[in-house]
């Protein structure tokens, strides 16, 4: 993918993001409102990385990483109530990204990944998993409308199992196309 073609994609993702922010107002939706919000903020994380760790995004990496903040992001609009296999699409996206983060973490430090890779994913899955039940619990008590809302215990197992499909596509292909996070230290 050429950086022109990424860069255009990358803005449009942003303008999405900002369109999904401005629905989520005009339908009293503050998941959408909240979720979109943070999604923006993070799509510049990138950028921030790549100053502050002397690293290089691939074009295709960006992408990859804005389209998993939309994808959540217009989950919050409907598709996660009405597509039953958003969810699952939204769990292993962000499990490859996080997942992505602690292989090439690990691999700097040149360890074995396997571990960290699988660890970070499950710790920050059991993690995401408590605070929605926890916010969404707080929300009803409160009679508010909740930004997170858990959908029971069998949605959850089935969260956590496809954050690890995220975290084992990391394994099988993380040194193929995350080498570029470590090859200036080879």
């Amino acid at each position: 993918m050429r950086s022109s073609v990424a860069k255009t994609i990358v803005h449009g993702t942003r303008s999405a993001l900002v369109a999904v922010f401005v629905v989520g107002i005009r339908r009293r939706n503050p998941g959408a409102v909240v979720n979109a919000g943070l999604a923006f903020g993070v799509s510049f994380l990138p950028d921030l990385l790549e100053c502050r760790f002397d690293i290089e995004f691939r074009p295709w990496q960006r992408v990859y990483t804005v389209t998993a903040l939309l994808t959540h992001a217009i989950g919050m609009l409907g598709p996660y109530d009405d597509v039953s296999w958003w969810d699952h699409l939204t769990h292993v996206h962000s499990a490859t990204l996080l997942g992505g983060f602690a292989h090439a973490a690990a691999r700097r430090r040149g360890r074995d990944p396997r571990v960290d890779v699988v660890a970070t994913v499950t710790v920050a899955g059991v993690l995401w998993e408590l605070l929605e039940y926890a916010i969404h619990g707080t929300a009803r008590r409160l009679d508010l409308e909740p930004i997170l809302i858990a959908y029971g215990k069998r949605d959850t197992v089935l969260d956590l199992v496809f954050n690890l499909v995220g975290a084992l596509l990391v394994l099988v292909f993380g040194d193929r196309y995350l080498h570029n996070f470590v090859q200036d230290l080879e």
